[in-house]
């Protein structure tokens, strides 16, 4: 019986994974649709800025500059001719340095889904204990205590807090480095020495990224964990003697982790995005830079491409919440 059931949950499993897969390719293509749109739709152009960098430059040459790039064809014929290379992953060319799009992106998407991986960690880590705790003591001083500070991570505008922290911590009492993710000398230091090198260039964006989501996720915990301690079930775990820290931690968490786990999922999105803030701030040597330095160019084969990465990152942070949501809940799989 229990081999039984676990195979229906496998099936079960796979059948909602291919169903929310399929569902993607659409979207996926709706993207690049409105991608495109946004980008050509955008006043100026690579060969405007080239003209502004270099005023002796004949319409002879910008005519054949648009020609060699292919900005002279109707924009349908250019999205059919991108989106065909995109099927065969060939995100075409830079127009600043005719490097490949993809080996650009590539060299700095592992910064990104660092700074991205651990500011989600250190929301999920942080943010639900503090509600969970919240919801254990409420209307007590240690709960208004977290509601305040909650509060003032709500209304705080981060990159006004990044230069903050940038001025107090990096230029004031010289603890942390303010830019980049790695110093000068990393070579020459020692493996502790680079492992701390590492870290202390991680700490301030990751805090930066972090802090807006930790308020917001420890509030949603304790709202739901409030309205799930009220309900007969937990009474009677309580009554039985059962030690309250596994009432609370066991049995009413996964239920109140429901409506966390589709707000967490959501929140990818605003994580990838905000990386363009942040790592512009910070000099951080991450896809949403490269996205900031492309869009100043108007480079748009790299732009666009760093907007169909992104996209596909986000499709697969949700896959990912949809997949712990089915897991926590067994209606979401039927």
């Amino acid at each position: 019986m229990f081999a039984g059931k676990i195979r229906y949950t496998l099936a079960t499993m796979t059948h909602f994974v291919l169903r929310r897969l399929l569902l993607s390719i659409p979207i996926l293509f709706g993207i690049t649709l409105i991608t495109f749109a946004i980008v050509h739709l955008t006043p100026g152009g690579f060969t405007a800025v080239q003209m502004e960098m270099n005023p002796t430059v004949s319409p002879d040459s910008i005519a054949r500059l648009r020609e060699l790039y292919g900005l002279d064809r109707p924009w349908p014929e250019q999205y059919a001719h991108w989106v065909g290379r995109l099927a065969q992953l060939d995100f075409g060319r830079s127009f600043v340095d005719q490097r490949p799009v993809l080996d650009k992106i590539a060299d700095r998407l592992p910064a990104t889904l660092l700074l991205s991986g651990l500011s989600m960690l250190a929301i999920f880590l942080l943010a639900i204990p503090l509600g969970v705790f919240s919801a254990m003591h409420p209307n007590t001083r240690t709960d208004h205590s977290i509601t305040i500070i909650t509060f003032i991570g709500y209304s705080i505008p981060t990159f006004w807090l990044a230069l903050l922290c940038m001025l107090f911590f990096g230029v004031v009492l010289n603890w942390l480095p303010i830019s980049g993710l790695r110093s000068v000398n990393h070579e020459f230091l020692g493996p502790m020495g680079k492992l701390w090198d590492y870290t202390s260039h991680l700490i301030l964006p990751v805090f930066i990224s972090a802090f807006g989501g930790v308020a917001s996720i420890s509030r949603y915990t304790r709202g739901n964990m409030l309205e799930v301690v009220r309900q007969d079930y937990i009474r009677t775990a309580l009554a039985k003697g059962l030690p309250p820290q596994r009432v609370y931690y066991v049995h009413a968490l996964r239920n109140a982790m429901l409506p966390i786990l589709t707000i967490l999922g959501l929140s990818l999105p605003g994580l990838i995005g905000g990386s363009f803030i942040f790592e512009t701030i910070f000099a951080w040597p991450g896809m949403g830079r490269l996205a900031y330095e492309s869009a100043l160019s108007f480079d748009y084969p790299t732009i666009m491409g760093i907007a169909v990465i992104g996209a596909i990152l986000t499709l697969l942070g949700n896959l990912l919440a949809d997949l712990l949501y089915a897991w926590a809940d067994p209606r979401i799989r039927l």
